[in-house]
């Protein structure tokens, strides 16, 4: 369906005002900075992503307001520009830190080249998309991001301000985090937390932070409710019965290394249910992709035949001009021989990949990464990017993948890393695509320029991958701990047990921070040990051990922060499981398959499986305090209902609540990587910062009671309830 016949953009084609100016540009790209490294921080630490576009562009319209009179093209260049940055963190963290859970390094130079080559594959592989898409079937596919874009940007232009409500959560939100947050000041206890005694092996706890809350308030009481959901399951019935059959049994139960007599919840949690809801999540990721099959393949089958029709459109209207297709097809072939170039001479350290798999690899990422570009920029327009099936497309870019390696006999880890990569670049280019159709969409509807939009995501792409790769490696390091063993276990050097390898013969870190069980800590020098990496062991969980030749014993565990219960990264932890389940089939499968027929069984009471999956995987802290959101967003509708108001108030992108939820996720993103930024100071130094009261004084006791955490965050949430209920002041 051709647009409407009387459609008529914001600002005529016929007329020219600023759009890609310098402030503009920097602008957008202070924002892409900052909602990359927001996006990272949440994502990794909740699951899930939320849009930017829209917090991008009230704070815009703010903005440049202030600087001077500026017109909507120059404020849909800003919020097009810091857009690319949430766009390509989700897609990184989605894939990545799956090298990690494969046993390798996550580099900053291999993070950066992937999303930035990825980004742009993104870009390119869309723009022969656009003039169908976006103006041709105007009427069909709506873009629902792309079209409330519009209607903020368009309110702006007509004198309508929303940023105060934005402002006012990240004011609200940062004070909040700063007393909160264990790496800053830690007034109170950042997560409460209760062991029933009479239920052995659960917990209820609540990670009480404004980014958590922001979000359960944005996704809404039921997919917040679902997510809780998988969280009861694991926390309150799973670890529960674990403790109770396993208690009994003296020895250790694979894959645990200790008897579960001794193991705390997030012992069982880390042991258990780790490889349980990697099950979990990998079952409804594929059910999830076959239910959207026949959408894909629509998608697949329309968008196949628009490809050229941009060359036969009217490039005289302003509106209509595109990047110049011998341009796209040029920049295509050159990313794609850059990405061989990339893989063959800077392997991932110790995955060598000869030149043959590395031109495999860069085929598979220009069939796959076109294949589910067209598909994604497409299937945002019927059901929006929140919805986007991205990981199911990267589960079957990267089972195909995996299959190829199989029948060609590449099994070896390497080829692993290698798969990992190939899916990385894929999943980046087809969320860069979705996000960079919802932009385009906005652009149309105001009238905007297309070359001039498109450059702009690839100058977001450029600068936004400096701090995303920055931050995934700042929360790697500044989450992490080194904890001794319960039971120091007695290994052989010279003859590993299969799945474990000596990585350093001396650990490269010259100290490190030691949190013993009593929660007190000490540097240690690091020199002395050797580094173990487990991978398939059927003697030892997979992560990475200190080994101290002088007594013969592994001593410490090296748990790194992402992975660990702080920053859990589900996708990247089924990524790693579909490798490894089909490459080397070393796996936990009892465990894994209790995860596949758990969906099952929700799937079939009728519940869709991928929130109930990823919730069942996550900690208990981060669902129960996304829940919370959630409820806020239940009462608040309830109240606008008996008050005779919009229904669609609340459930709007633009609505007061989502605005000042958009500045908690912000603030709780911004001071929490300040406190990371912390941890890597006193890593380095070897000073711990002391920020508060000194541990024994009357106020530190008084304040470190769980009661104090629980009504702080109550506050907060009356926070987020009042702000949601009062009306922006727009005319």
């Amino acid at each position: 369906m051709a647009a409407p016949q009387g459609f008529q953009p914001f600002v005529p084609a016929s007329e020219s005002r600023p759009e890609f100016s310098v402030r503009a540009i920097l602008l957008g790209g202070i924002f892409g900075l900052l909602f990359g490294a927001v996006t990272v921080y949440v994502g990794l630490r909740a699951g899930l992503t939320v849009a930017a576009s829209i917090p991008i562009a009230v704070l815009s319209i703010s903005v440049l307001r202030a600087l001077g009179r500026a017109s909507i093209l120059e404020n849909n260049i800003v919020q097009t520009t810091g857009n690319a940055g949430q766009s390509i963190a989700a897609g990184v963290i989605f894939t990545l830190p799956a090298l990690i859970f494969l046993g390798f390094d996550l580099e900053y130079i291999r993070i950066f080249m992937l999303a930035l080559l990825g980004g742009w594959l993104g870009v390119l592989f869309m723009i022969p998309l656009r003039r169908q898409l976006i103006v041709e079937e105007h009427g069909n596919l709506t873009y629902p991001e792309g079209t409330a874009c519009a209607d903020v940007l368009i309110a702006g232009e007509r004198g309508g301000s929303f940023a105060s409500r934005v402002f006012f959560g990240l004011g609200l939100g940062a004070l909040y985090t700063l007393f909160q947050n264990e790496n800053l000041l830690s007034a109170w206890p950042s997560t409460p937390n209760y062991e029933p005694k009479w239920l052995p092996g659960a917990a209820i706890r609540a990670e009480a932070t404004p980014e958590y809350l922001g979000v359960g308030y944005i996704i809404g009481p039921r997919i917040a409710g679902t997510l809780f959901a998988g969280g009861i399951i694991s926390w309150l019935v799973v670890m529960p019965a674990i403790h109770f059959f396993g208690a009994h049994y003296p020895g250790a139960i694979y894959p645990g290394t200790v008897p579960i007599s001794q193991m705390s919840p997030s012992d069982l949690w880390r042991v258990y249910i780790r490889p349980m809801g990697a099950g979990a999540v990998a079952a409804s990721g594929l059910i999830t992709l076959l239910r959207t099959m026949p959408t894909i393949v629509g998608a697949l089958r329309a968008g196949v035949k628009t490809i050229g029709r941009n060359a036969a459109t009217d490039r005289s209207l302003r509106t209509e001009r595109d990047i110049p297709m011998n341009i796209v097809l040029l920049g295509s072939a050159l990313l794609v021989l850059s990405i061989f170039l990339f893989l063959t001479f800077k392997p991932v350290p110790g995955a060598y990949t000869g030149w043959l798999a590395n031109l495999a690899a860069a085929l598979l990422i220009l069939v796959f990464g076109f294949l589910f570009v067209t598909v994604s920029s497409r299937i945002v327009g019927l059901i929006g990017s929140s919805a986007n099936p991205i990981s199911g497309m990267t589960i079957a870019t990267i089972m195909a993948t995996a299959a190829i390696f199989l029948v060609k006999g590449w099994t070896a880890p390497a080829f692993g890393a290698l798969a990992i990569m190939i899916g990385g670049v894929v999943c980046i280019a087809a969320a860069n695509a979705g996000d960079t159709s919802q932009d385009l969409k906005t652009g149309f509807i105001i009238g905007a320029t297309p070359w001039k939009q498109q450059l702009a995501v690839m100058v977001g792409v450029v600068v936004s991958v400096f701090s995303i790769g920055v931050t995934l490696n700042a929360m790697n390091k500044g989450l992490e701990t080194f904890t001794p063993m319960k039971q120091p276990i007695a290994f052989n050097v010279s003859a590993p047990p299969d799945g474990v390898q000596v990585q350093q013969q001396h650990f490269a870190r010259q100290r490190f921070l030691l949190t013993k069980a009593d929660n007190s800590t000490e540097f240690v020098e690091g020199g002395q040990y050797e580094l173990l990496n487990a991978l398939g062991s059927t003697t030892l969980p997979d992560g990475k051990y200190l080994y101290n030749p002088q007594t013969g014993k592994i001593e410490v565990q090296w748990i790194q922060g992402i992975g660990s219960e702080k920053a859990a990264a589900p996708q990247g932890r089924l990524m790693a499981t579909v490798i490894n389940g089909i490459l080397s089939r070393k796996l936990p499968w009892g465990l894994v398959f209790l995860g596949v027929f758990l969906v099952l069984a929700v799937e079939v009471l009728g519940v869709r499986s991928l929130s109930f999956a990823v919730g069942a995987y996550l900690s208990i802290g981060t669902t129960l305090a996304m829940f919370c959101g959630g409820i806020v967003r239940w009462m608040v509708d309830r109240a606008v209902a008996k008050a005779g108001g919009d229904a669609e108030e609340t459930s709007s992108e633009i609505s007061p609540g989502s605005l000042y939820a958009s500045g908690l996720i912000a603030a709780g993103g911004v001071m929490g990587l300040t406190g990371v930024a912390i941890k890597l100071y006193e890593a380095a130094t070897g000073h711990e910062l002391h920020l508060w009261f000194a541990e024994g004084s009357p106020i530190y006791g008084l304040l470190q009671h769980q009661s104090i955490s629980i009504v702080a965050f109550l506050l907060l949430a009356f926070s987020l309830y009042y702000f949601a209920r009062k009306p922006l002041n727009n005319k």
